[in-house]
């Protein structure tokens, strides 16, 4: 039975300290060297030792519920009635149970564990009866940040506000503002809580509203919805995620030279959709990785069957990624050397409205790919790749995006650093199906015919492989910093097609998410 207690002290006979940092969450520390030893004699000659737990009691969780601690720790106590329970399970529970607790980011790192018999033990009844203490310290429940961000050609200021642990289990609440030369002005609020005390078991609802500049296509996007997503992780890693959202559009602000085919896309819009990711991160470093690989799936359905709406397609996205170490000679251990690459590709495909049979409509504008930029293909303008009505890139449907590069650790620097030089190359192609009737265009009320569609979608995807890409080439230098990645790279456009924006010299990246 897990408690909170607040006040009181118990005749503790051992004392471990369970840290996340460490390398085993079961590994125990002490400050006195003379007295770890001791107790690591102690656990060691006595890992076979019938025990029964009696009671676990946590002190200073001030602001947890104990109906959310208890079916973390419950489960401990009833185990211990089995005949074959020993101090060695115990631990190893114990362990697992603090392990859980830090994924909630709702207490400090390190979390104390006491050993100690109950206090009115009865040896001829209960002779194996342990209580259990652990001693927590709660995290700040409040966090307020605001600064100014550069990158991608954008400035921005934000403001972020987070409560944590709001209602005592595990709830979390943020909410943040931001205005910037692009994003002229965002807006969101999450609240997300875990399910069944569950820290890999998440559900979330969260609202938006922002104002983006599209330069590349002369207009301005508004954004206005809310979405419900349920997310687990497995415990290989493999995250999953399953959410709905909904929301209304508008394509305005058209700037004086506005394309024919943007002007087409103009005004509202609403998007019912439904969607479900996947992603498995085996690399070692996602920001600078030297071994391992990442994959990841994206699929949405909008505007289908009872979705509603007044878009229906059907999107999927797919991104693999992965790095090799390349050993040197006379050099012991990781040289910091490494070849990666990355492969990206999509399809957009247009359905009818709910259940209807009159044919699918073209996309727009607001749900189309785009490619190019200094986190997607180098060397070219963001939405510099694809079909284009006069200066403005109108996105595609389509695509299929690569890179390969060779990271190199500075001189005087070691492999250690998070700095390293760049050798890259990049390449994509993106193409829009070709939304044709035998009467010509298709109009508001006419709709794709099913065999339009799929006549397309197979031309489309043979253009991808016609020709060369566009490719471009360049090199640069990496930083990996915790919370992002940045680049600062000299790129070259090598092959291009016409009226494609290419980007010859330096580009700055700023993300978490390079191709």
């Amino acid at each position: 039975m897990a408690r909170n207690a607040l006040d009181g002290e118990d005749d503790a006979t051992v004392q471990v300290t369970f840290d996340p940092d460490r390398a085993s969450p079961n590994h125990h520390r002490i400050d006195d060297v003379r007295s770890e030893q001791r107790t690591i004699d102690l656990l060691s000659q006595n890992k076979t030792l019938p025990v029964t737990l009696s009671s676990i009691y946590i002190h200073g969780a001030k602001h947890t519920r104990k109906s959310f601690l208890d079916p973390l720790f419950e489960p401990l106590v009833q185990d211990s009635r089995n005949a074959d329970y020993t101090l060695a399970d115990m631990l190893e529970q114990v362990g697992s149970a603090v392990e859980r607790l830090h994924k909630f980011d709702i207490f400090q790192p390190q979390i104390v564990f006491h050993l100690s018999r109950p206090p009115h033990l009865d040896p001829s009844s209960s002779p194996t009866d342990l209580d259990v203490s652990l001693r927590v310290r709660e995290r700040p429940r409040f966090l307020i940040k605001t600064g100014t961000d550069m990158g991608n050609t954008e400035g921005s200021a934000y403001g972020y506000l987070f409560w944590r642990n709001v209602f005592g289990g595990a709830e979390s609440l943020s909410f943040n503002a931001s205005a910037g030369t692009r994003t002229r002005s965002a807006y969101r609020a999450e609240f997300s809580t875990p399910l069944k005390s569950n820290p890999d078991l998440r559900l979330g609802i969260q609202g938006l509203a922002s104002n983006t500049q599209k330069p590349w296509a002369s207009h301005d996007e508004v954004l206005k919805g809310g979405s419900t997503k349920l997310e687990w992780l497995k415990d290989d890693g493999d995250r999953h995620q399953i959410s709905y959202s909904g929301t209304w559009r508008q394509v305005t602000g058209l700037g004086d030279e506005a394309s024919p085919a943007v002007r087409r896309d103009a005004g509202d819009s609403t998007k019912s959709a439904v969607s479900y990711t996947f992603q498995r991160e085996r690399r070692d470093n996602p920001f600078l990785p030297q071994s391992g690989y990442f994959l990841k799936t994206a699929t949405e359905l909008a505007g289908w069957g009872p979705l509603g709406g007044d878009v229906g397609f059907s999107k999927s996205e797919v991104e693999l990624a992965g790095a090799l170490p390349v050993p040197l000679p006379g050099i012991r251990g990781p040289s910091g050397v490494s070849i990666g690459g990355g492969l990206r590709a999509g399809l957009l495909y247009p359905l009818p409205l709910s259940y209807g049979l009159s044919g699918a409509s073209p996309s727009r504008i607001n749900d189309r790919f785009t490619l190019g930029g200094p986190t997607d293909v180098r060397g070219f303008s963001s939405g510099g790749l694809g079909p284009r009505d006069g200066g403005d890139s109108l996105g595609g449907d389509v695509f299929a995006a690569g890179s390969v590069n060779v990271l190199i650790p500075l001189p005087r620097v070691g492999p250690e650093s998070p700095l390293r030089f760049q050798l890259f190359a990049n390449g994509g192609r993106l193409v829009a199906l070709r939304n044709r009737t035998k009467g010509g265009d298709a109009g508001p009320g006419q709709g794709l015919r099913a065999g339009t569609v799929r006549d397309s979608v197979i031309a489309a995807t043979r253009d991808l492989g016609t020709g060369l890409p566009s490719i471009a080439a360049g090199v640069g230098l990496v930083y990996a910093h915790p919370m992002a990645r940045f680049e600062l790279n000299f790129s070259l456009p090598l092959v291009m097609r016409r009226g494609e924006d290419t980007r010859k010299g330096l580009q700055i990246g700023v993300g978490i998410n390079f191709l």
